[in-house]
């Protein structure tokens, strides 16, 4: 397993590996992915995740990971920044209980710079992140409003979105204001990553 088309070292490919086998290990007990996930693990979750880190801002101070579930993408991004941005404070929100338990001990394993909080994202006080990341959550319009409270006016947001990702853009643009760039996914011809910046209502 390796990852050719994405920019990273023999340290983070351990890692990740790791990550890999922490998520294999936790699963039968908290069902972070589904069970027939578990095979293509390394290609559907992790290097999926992986590819969102080039779209991110040059070293940021603070990075948000919203519904981060079983770690993708936000393992996955503090792996990579320990590379690339090792100075980036991470933290996660996820208010399954014992998904948030998977997260700290897998960040405590890692040696990642990651603060979990079990709460619902409604619930928490702005973090002023000038990245945040969202992957399999709500869609673009519902989401908007909840990045909007978090993120710094030049902040910007990366959302990996399947086939009807244009049609979620579209919608969105009928109640808010923002800029969006659209790169393809390595993964998955029809999904998008979607960089979204400049977020203001309509």
């Amino acid at each position: 397993m390796d990852l050719p088309d994405i920019d990273v070292s023999r340290e983070t490919i351990l890692l990740l590996k790791k990550f890999e086998a922490l998520v294999q290990k936790w699963n039968p007990a908290i069902n972070l992915v589904a069970k027939n996930e578990l095979k293509s693990l390394w290609e559907r979750h992790i290097r999926d995740s992986a590819q969102i880190f080039q779209y991110s801002t040059h070293d940021p101070k603070h990075w948000l990971d919203i519904g981060s579930g079983g770690g993708f993408p936000g393992i996955v991004m503090a792996i990579m920044a320990q590379q690339h941005a090792k100075s980036t404070q991470f933290t996660f929100i996820e208010s399954d209980q014992r998904k948030s338990a998977f997260l700290r001990n897998a960040s405590r394993e890692l040696g990642l710079n990651v603060n979990v909080r079990a709460e619902r994202i409604e619930t928490v006080h702005p973090i002023h992140a000038d990245v945040i990341t969202a992957r399999a959550l709500k869609s673009i319009d519902t989401l908007i409003p909840l990045m909007k409270r978090h993120i710094l006016p030049d902040g910007i947001a990366i959302l990996p979105k399947g086939k009807s990702w244009a049609a979620e853009v579209q919608q969105a643009k009928q109640n808010w204001r923002f800029e969006v760039e659209d790169h393809r996914s390595i993964t998955d011809a029809d999904a998008r990553i979607l960089v979204i910046k400049e977020i203001a209502s309509d």
